[in-house]
């Protein structure tokens, strides 16, 4: 009889210890950053909603700071994954000179000399562009009769001193930012009339008329909540800006189902989307948990 307890315990220890060890091999866990603006912060929180229904534990470490903080923090590996964007990708971290305006193009470029070059892994790319943009108040830009960005370099240099730009650190030192860009439409804004300030302020600096054009991003929902018009990129200077979930490709060898996971934001999170969830959260003010969350069921994807 004893023979057999101890032989009862035995098969259960063992099945015991073979469970546990089967649960923690099944654990899936994955660190989730992003940039620190609004439609970043969205599509982090769109990615844990997402990773989530598939089982996996995720910890929120989204608003991490700018594009070379995000890109650290996913080399480094304290997070698993974030949103970057193509056009960013192709001049920031790769450093080619080239801009290419063609999507699928991009992408493909990308994606191919990321993963050659840093071992980094782009899953399916968002249909969305959110490139730079210069903005303006739009009766000012009626009144002003300025539509391009040409229009705005031909202004310029018949009123010099008469402009005041706003714009972040970040896009006056990029390499696909203000420098090049008033090389590539020839006019330059006197260096006093040039404001810096977080991205956070630089729409309230046009609405309030401390400037009188800013940088912007083109699916920002305050461009339509404030009454802004977007300048037309006549030269077609800004390359194509479409973001993907990037991963190492030790990540991406370790869950494979990372890119059906992501798969259905490629035909979902159109323009219009995301601009009505960016102005959901900067100009109704509610949670970016509750928007992200609410368009993904309106979205059939949770």
């Amino acid at each position: 009889m004893k023979k057999m307890t101890k032989t009862i315990i035995a098969a259960l220890m063992i099945a015991f210890f073979t469970l546990a060890g089967l649960g923690y091999a099944e654990d899936k866990e994955m660190v989730v950053g992003s940039k620190n603006f609004t439609e970043q912060r969205i599509l982090g929180q769109i990615m844990i909603e997402l990773l989530e229904k598939h089982g996996f534990e995720t910890k929120d470490k989204t608003g991490l700071g700018g594009t070379l903080v995000a890109r650290k923090a996913l080399e480094n590996g304290q997070i698993d994954v974030y949103m970057e964007y193509t056009g960013t990708a192709l001049v920031t971290m790769l450093k080619e000179k080239e801009v290419i305006t063609d999507p699928q193009e991009c992408y493909d470029f990308v994606k191919k000399a990321d993963l050659e070059r840093n071992g980094l892994v782009w899953l399916p790319k968002m249909p969305f562009n959110n490139t730079y943009c210069l903005m303006m108040r739009t009766d000012d830009a009626e009144k002003k009769g300025i539509k391009t960005l040409s229009d705005l370099s031909a202004y310029v240099k018949a009123h010099k001193d008469e402009i005041k730009f706003g714009t972040n650190e970040e896009f006056y030192a990029r390499p696909d930012g203000y420098k090049p860009l008033q090389k590539k439409y020839d006019f330059q804004f006197g260096r006093k009339n040039i404001k810096k300030m977080t991205p956070g302020l630089l729409y309230k600096a046009l609405q309030d008329g401390q400037v009188d054009v800013a940088m912007g991003f083109a699916t920002d929902g305050r461009i339509k909540g404030m009454g802004f018009v977007v300048l037309e990129d006549d030269q077609n200077y800004f390359p194509v800006y479409n973001p993907a979930p990037v991963v190492t490709k030790e990540t991406a060898e370790k869950y494979p189902e990372l890119e059906e996971i992501f798969l259905p934001l490629a035909g979902k999170l159109d323009t219009a989307a995301m601009t009505e969830m960016n102005y959901q959260v900067d100009s109704e003010h509610k949670p970016v948990e509750d928007v992200a969350q609410n368009w993904l069921k309106e979205a059939g994807l949770l």
